[in-house]
C-alpha cells in the first residue's frame, strides 16, 4: 500500500514538473528526496523500500533491453559514431578524474570509478527529445542516439569488471546465443501485435535475458542487453521496442524514486553538483569539436553535442553497483543537468539560427557523405517527407510527372533506393541545406513532413530561398492548416478529412455503377 502512495505522489510531482517544461524524470528524483525528508518524521516502515528497489531493477533491465534491440553494429562502427564515442569519453574520464581527484580530494581508485560515471550521457533524456522533435531518424539524432550506445556498452563492462563476479563455466553458454536467433526470429513473428508481444519481450528481458545471466554468475544487465541485440535486425524489433516503452518507463520510475529516497543531499553533495554542471559546457564543446573533425557540418555537430551535453542515468546505475557511496550526489548532478539542458535542447534549432554565422567557420572543407549540397535536376516536383502520405503522393504522380523525393530519415532513405525510387536524404529544419540546394526545374513542391513546425519551417524556406512555384501541404488538423497557409503554401489539404472523402467516393461509384 504504502509504495502505491508513493508512486501517485511522483505522478503529482512528474506532472508539475512536466508544466514547468522539465523532463519528468526530474520530478520523480525530487519525489525521492521529499519522501526521504519527511519518511522520518512520519515514522513510514521500510517495507515499501523493497518493493520500489525491485521495480528500479526491472526498469533497468527493460531500459537495457531496449537498447539492445536498437543495436546496429553496422551503424555503430561509423568512424563519427564509434570514434567519437570512444575518444570522448577518454578524454572526459580524464577530465573528471582530475576534478574529482585534485578538486575534492576522492581516494584514487573512487576518483577513477567516479570520473567514468560521469563521462556518460543521458540516453533516456536524448532518446525523449530527440522523438518529441521527431529527430530520432534525422542525420544528427541519428549519430546522437549511435554514440550512446557506445556509451552503454561501455558502462556495461564497467559494471561487469567492477562487481567482481567471478562466472560460472555455463557462461560460456553465452557465447551460442547467435545461433537461438532463428528460433527467437519465430516466436517474435508467432506473438501478433498485443499483449503477448509485450510478454515475449518481458520474458525475454528479465527472465531469460536477466535472470538467466544471473544463474550463470553474470551481470543481469548483460542479458537484458545481449537479448535484446540479438532481436535488432528483426523488422519488428522497433515495434517490440514501442510495446515495452510504457512499461519500461513506469518501472524507470522506481529507480529514480529509489535513488531520491537513498538520502538527502548535503551541502557538500551541492558544491560538487554546482561545480559538475560547469563542465557541462566542456562535454558540449568537446562534442562539437569532435564531430566537426569528423567531416560532419556544424548544424550536425552542433545538435548532436546539445542533445548530449548532460549527465547520464547510467551514471547511477553504474553508481548503485559499484559506487553506491556516492549515489546522492550524483542523483543531485544528475537532475540539475536535466533542468539545464531539457530547456537547451528545446530551443537547439533557435539556438543554432543565432549563431550559425560563427559555428560554420569550424567546418572542415570537405563534408560527411550523409551531408552533401543537392541539385534536383529535371525534376518536376518534389516531395517532402516519405511516409505514407508522402509515398502515396510519389506513386501517383510518377506515372506521368518526373517526381524527387527526401527524408531526413537515412533508414527510410535506403528503403525506398532500394525500391528504385528517386530520393535524396536531407533535413526540412536545416538552413544551410536550403542556401545550397539547386532547385532545378521544379514547378511543385508536396511537404508530407511528420509535424506542423516541419512544414511551416519548410514553406517559409522555400520562399525565402527563392521557390515560386506551387506549395501544397497536408495536415491533420485545421488550425495547423492555417499556419501553413499563412507561412505561403498555397494549398493545404486536412488529409484524414481527405481520406474519408476519398472512401466515400468509392462508395458512391460502387452504389451507382
Amino acid at each position: 500500500m504504502l509504495e502505491a502512495v508513493w508512486i501517485g505522489f511522483a505522478f503529482i510531482v512528474g506532472l508539475f514538473v512536466r508544466a514547468l517544461g522539465l523532463p519528468t524524470l526530474v520530478g520523480y528524483l525530487a519525489a525521492g528526496f521529499v519522501i526521504a525528508a519527511v519518511s522520518p518524521y512520519l515514522g513510514l516502515p521500510d517495507n515499501g523500500q523493497n518493493v520500489i528497489d525491485h521495480v528500479a531493477h526491472l526498469g533497468v533491465l527493460l531500459l537495457l533491453f531496449t537498447v539492445g534491440l536498437k543495436l546496429n553494429v553496422r551503424s555503430l562502427a561509423k568512424p563519427e559514431v564509434l570514434g567519437v564515442g570512444v575518444v570522448h569519453f577518454i578524454i572526459t574520464v580524464a577530465i573528471m578524474f582530475m576534478a574529482t581527484r585534485w578538486i575534492f580530494g576522492v581516494e584514487f581508485y573512487n576518483a577513477i570509478l567516479l570520473a567514468i560515471a560521469l563521462g556518460f550521457s543521458s540516453t533516456v533524456l536524448a532518446a525523449k527529445v530527440l522523438e518529441g522533435k521527431r529527430e530520432l531518424g534525422a542525420f544528427h539524432g541519428r549519430v546522437a542516439i549511435g554514440i550512446l550506445i557506445v556509451q552503454d556498452l561501455i558502462a556495461l563492462v564497467v559494471m561487469t569488471v567492477a562487481n567482481d563476479q567471478i562466472p560460472s563455466p555455463w557462461a560460456l553458454v553465452v557465447f551460442a546465443l547467435p545461433l537461438l536467433r532463428p528460433l527467437l526470429y519465430r516466436l517474435l513473428d508467432a506473438t501478433g501485435h498485443d499483449d503477448l508481444l509485450i510478454l515475449f519481450g518481458l520474458l525475454l528481458a528479465l527472465v531469460i535475458g536477466g535472470y538467466g545471466f544471473e544463474l550463470v554468475g553474470l551481470s543481469s544487465e548483460l542479458g537484458a542487453l545481449a537479448f535484446g541485440a540479438v532481436l535488432a535486425k528483426h523488422p519488428r524489433a522497433g515495434e517490440l521496442g514501442k510495446a515495452l516503452w510504457g512499461i519500461k518507463e513506469f518501472f524507470l520510475v522506481g529507480f529514480f524514486l529509489s535513488i531520491g529516497m537513498g538520502g538527502l543531499p548535503n551541502l557538500d553533495d551541492w558544491v560538487f553538483a554546482g561545480f559538475m554542471l560547469l563542465l557541462i559546457p566542456v562535454k558540449i564543446a568537446l562534442f562539437f569539436i569532435l564531430l566537426i573533425l569528423f567531416k560532419l557540418r556544424a548544424r550536425s555537430s552542433f545538435l548532436s553535442g546539445l542533445s548530449l551535453g548532460n549527465y547520464s542515468e547510467f551514471g547511477l546505475i553504474v553508481a548503485s553497483v559499484v559506487l553506491p557511496e556516492y549515489l546522492i550526489p550524483l542523483a543531485l548532478l544528475v537532475a540539475l543537468s536535466f533542468v539545464i539542458s531539457a530547456p537547451l535542447n528545446a530551443m537547439a534549432h533557435t539556438l543554432y539560427e543565432r549563431l550559425s554565422d560563427r559555428l560554420v567557420k569550424f567546418e572542415r572543407d570537405t563534408r560527411h557523405p550523409d551531408e552533401q549540397p543537392v541539385e534536383l535536376g529535371d525534376a518536376e516536383v518534389l516531395v517532402m517527407g516519405m511516409g505514407r502520405t508522402g509515398t502515396a503522393a510519389y506513386q501517383y504522380l510518377s506515372g506521368n510527372h518526373k517526381v524527387i523525393a527526401m527524408d531526413s530519415d537515412p533508414v527510410k532513405v535506403e528503403q525506398h533506393k532500394k525500391n528504385d525510387l528517386n530520393i535524396f536524404y536531407a533535413d526540412a529544419e536545416d538552413r544551410v541545406f536550403w542556401q545550397s540546394l539547386d532547385y532545378g526545374d521544379i514547378e511543385a513542391a508536396i511537404l508530407c513532413l511528420s509535424d506542423c513546425e516541419a512544414n511551416v519551417t519548410a514553406v517559409t524556406k522555400l520562399r525565402k530561398f527563392g521557390f515560386n512555384g506551387l506549395i501544397v501541404a497536408h495536415s491533420l488538423h485545421e488550425d495547423e492548416a492555417d499556419r501553413v497557409l499563412k507561412a505561403g503554401a498555397d494549398q493545404a489539404y486536412l488529409t484524414m478529412a481527405e481520406a474519408g472523402a476519398g472512401l466515400a467516393e468509392h462508395v458512391r461509384q460502387k452504389l451507382e455503377g
